[in-house]
């Protein structure tokens, strides 16, 4: 069972942040090579921050060297050889780790996009939960991969292509 915890510091109180965070982290595992985390009966947890730029620009200076905001930051709670042995984990929850959403950068490219905010943010979860899975996209080839699968797991939420207007 994949849980979602949402702290949301200011977002749309309009939209059920929530209930989208949590389809959109339950998808993003359920259609990864680490679906099995999906089935154990052992609690998976994620959680994510809804919060502003300044609180991402410290982290991303803090734990990233870059003095700037930016849209989602992805702490992993485990190594990316580690994920596929949390099924067989004595712990009675897994904490995968955590995900930080921007607002004012989220709003910002979902308006450059012509997009919803919160198609933009379940995007972004989206992204967050592989970072927190062991992908990255260092390389080109590692990127194709995590695009490849970004997509798929949009589609299946009912979203368009996250990378429709982007050439590589």
């Amino acid at each position: 069972m994949i849980e979602a915890a949402l702290l949301n510091e200011g977002w749309d109180a309009g939209t059920d942040w929530a209930t989208l965070a949590t389809r959109a982290a339950d998808c993003a595992i359920r259609l990864s090579p680490h679906a099995h985390l999906a089935e154990i009966d052992t609690p998976v947890e994620i959680a994510i921050r809804l919060t502003r730029d300044a609180e991402v620009q410290s982290l991303n200076r803090d734990y990233r060297g870059k003095d700037k905001p930016t849209n989602v930051l992805s702490f992993p709670m485990f190594a990316p050889e580690e994920i596929a042995e949390l099924a067989d984990s004595p712990f009675p929850e897994i904490m995968l780790g955590d995900i930080v959403l921007a607002q004012e950068t989220c709003a910002r490219e979902a308006q450059d996009k012509g997009i919803a905010m919160a198609a933009h943010a379940t995007h972004l979860i989206v992204h967050g939960v592989l970072h927190l899975i062991g992908f990255d996209h260092i390389s080109e080839t590692d990127a194709e991969e995590m695009e490849g699968l970004e997509r798929l797991i949009m589609a299946q939420l009912g979203h368009d292509d996250p990378y429709g207007d982007e050439t590589r």
